[in-house]
């Protein structure tokens, strides 16, 4: 581990960032040193400008991705090099707003019956039921099943915030006989790692990807899914359903309420609510004679 790393990585756990924030902000930094094939201590904004030019044109990473590359890149010139300059050089991306993809419920029934093993059906199952994050899925522990309040606990979600989601009747259920598929029954984790199930550490959050993509495949939807389209599929049923948009955001963690009110851009009970002006004019049934 070089002298920089190790100042680098100190400063993020010493201000307790998540593990996979850590992991990104060590490889972007990395990768901007390989990039130059130069030490990072010896570059600058005029260098930051010209990689991130590099990661759009090139690389062709989205907005999201690149303005993570220069969090961090921020993060290590600013807190752990103790350098400054005016942020206005090395400004944030713009953001394109792009609408999540949503699957119907039909969809989603086809997806889960399309899991390849139980334990797969399990993690859709879970996936749908709460609107976890993939990472808040694989670290859940088997205390965090209060059948007794009927609520799951979400501990160190993102922002190391904890929150309570709501434990459905069927999940309960998915989740016993999960329980009684295990061989060894697992005392912490809840879905234990290992080709067996039965290892120490939980599964990885590519298990779950996998899982994810490969019950798509076989259920035959051409749609982009991934395990977060199940947590947008969460927040658009449950609004098309009734629910408001407070509960919504609770549920999902998000910070700030403007997060979640992209649901309504996508709800078809919204989007129906309101008429094309179209429908209001007094169209005459003849069409334009062709010439």
């Amino acid at each position: 581990m070089t002298h920089l790393r190790k100042m680098m990585l100190e400063e993020l756990q010493r201000r307790h960032y998540a593990q996979n924030t850590i992991d990104r902000y060590i490889f972007a930094v990395e990768d901007f040193s390989r990039h130059f094939k130069r030490s990072p201590d010896r570059l600058g904004p005029r260098h930051i400008r010209e990689y991130q030019a590099e990661l759009f044109t090139k690389r062709k990473l989205a907005s999201s991705t690149v303005t993570i590359y220069l969090a961090a890149l921020r993060f290590f010139y600013f807190k752990t090099l103790k350098k400054s300059w005016n942020i206005s050089e090395t400004p944030y991306p713009r953001k394109a707003l792009r609408l999540p993809t949503v699957l119907s419920q039909e969809e989603v029934v086809r997806l889960i019956a399309a899991a390849r093993t139980p334990y797969h059906r399990t993690l859709l199952m879970t996936l749908y039921a709460t609107g976890l994050r993939r990472a808040e899925l694989v670290h859940l522990k088997v205390a965090d099943i209060d059948s007794q309040r009927m609520v799951i606990h979400v501990r160190e979600g993102k922002g190391r915030k904890d929150r309570d989601v709501m434990l459905s009747p069927k999940l309960l259920q998915e989740l016993r006989e999960h329980w009684h598929r295990l061989k060894r029954k697992p005392s912490i984790w809840l879905f234990p790692g290992n080709r067996h199930h039965s290892g120490d550490q939980p599964i990885t959050t590519k298990v779950v990807w996998h899982a994810c993509y490969n019950a798509a495949k076989r259920a035959g939807i051409k749609k982009n899914v991934h395990p977060h389209t199940l947590r947008h599929c969460f927040a658009t049923h449950l609004l098309e359903q009734g629910a408001d948009l407070r509960s919504i955001q609770m549920l999902l963690g998000h910070r700030d309420l403007e997060q979640t009110t992209i649901y309504l851009h996508i709800s078809e009970r919204h989007l129906k609510a309101t008429a094309s002006p179209l429908d209001s004019l007094q169209l005459t049934d003849a069409s334009p004679q062709e010439e």
